[in-house]
């Protein structure tokens, strides 16, 4: 999505962009050098909300951003594509407030701070995968608010008809079956213990080739839609699989981690009970479903993200009719 379709409100804090990009790297507080986890959570009544850049999260933020007006905060958003350099900006106090998945970013603090090969601690065990998280972002400064219902993990899709014919219902059905399958994924699925490996191990499902037409994409689900590959790798929040004649297969043992949606915050500037009674409120009624449905509506009806969190919030007398 460009920057520019962003609202106005969206994009007043652009011009830190390239204070975001040149600092990253040195503005970040070093371990050492924050201040003790006991310190009072701060309150700023202004703060900036960080977008990853894609649908989803420019949906979460802005309605981060109403939430917390609703609250009695000032909001700005940004949109800072790269993780290498938001997650730093959110140590350092520059972005106050980002969406994120528990088990990546559990994953990714992980090996920021032990090393590239540090053994995974994100898991499908979400009480586990929070609780490695917030050890890991609390020396940083950062707190992990309670996540909610709403979960954006890797899944499976074959055609309905597939389906149907081979009465699938989940993966271990699919297993089940002792059908060849193409899969139609990412190139790094032949490695990745959640894709191909994970599988053929877990399931027992007769992986004959991975097609790399990426994660979740046209081609892939196209590819898929016509037969040429049986399934295809992509989330629980693909709002498009209907236009594909395509149906999730149920991931019943739980071979994906716990990517469920929760806020991350500067604990200085947004550690406060204000913000977390803000977000909480949201945890109550947000689901997989519902963040599909929305991404749906700006993929593929095109209206804008602002407009879509706005009326979702409102349906959900989350804040007042506009």
């Amino acid at each position: 999505m460009s920057l520019l379709s962003l609202p106005i409100r969206a994009r007043r804090a652009l011009a830190g962009l390239v204070l975001l990009a040149a600092t990253a790297c040195t503005t970040g507080p070093s371990l050492e050098n924050q201040g003790e986890v006991t310190a009072p959570p701060g309150d700023s009544k202004e703060l900036t909300i960080g977008s990853a850049g894609f649908t989803e999260s420019d949906l979460l933020a802005q309605m981060y951003a109403l939430l917390l007006e609703r609250a009695g905060y000032s909001t700005d958003i940004i949109s800072v594509t790269n993780r290498e350099i938001y997650e730093p900006a959110l140590e350092s106090g520059q972005i106050d407030v980002v969406p994120e998945y528990a088990a990546t970013f559990a994953d990714w603090l992980n090996a920021k701070a032990n090393g590239a090969d540090a053994a995974p601690v994100g898991s499908p065990d979400l009480a586990a995968t929070m609780k490695a998280l917030r050890a890991l972002a609390a020396p940083r400064g950062l707190t992990v608010l309670d996540p909610g219902r709403a979960v954006d993990q890797n899944a499976f899709a074959v055609a309905a008809s597939y389906a149907k014919k081979h009465d699938l219902r989940t993966l271990s059905d699919l297993g089940r079956a002792n059908l060849p399958v193409r899969l139609a994924a990412g190139d790094e699925c032949v490695q990745r213990p959640y894709c191909a490996p994970g599988l053929e191990k877990t399931y027992g499902i007769d992986i004959v080739a991975v097609d790399p037409k990426g994660v979740g994409t046209t081609q892939a689900k196209q590819a898929v839609q016509n037969g040429q590959d049986q399934m295809v790798l992509t989330t629980t929040t693909d709002a498009t699989l209907d236009e594909f004649g395509l149906v999730l297969l149920a991931d019943d043992k739980k071979l994906q981690n716990a990517d469920y949606v929760v806020p991350v915050v500067n604990r200085a500037r947004a550690g406060s009970d204000g913000v977390r009674d803000a977000f909480g409120r949201l945890n109550t009624v947000l689901t997989t479903a519902d963040l599909a449905s929305m991404n749906e509506q700006v993929d593929s009806w095109r209206r804008l993200p602002e407009d879509v969190a706005r009326t979702y919030l409102e349906s959900k007398k989350l804040i007042p009719k506009g």
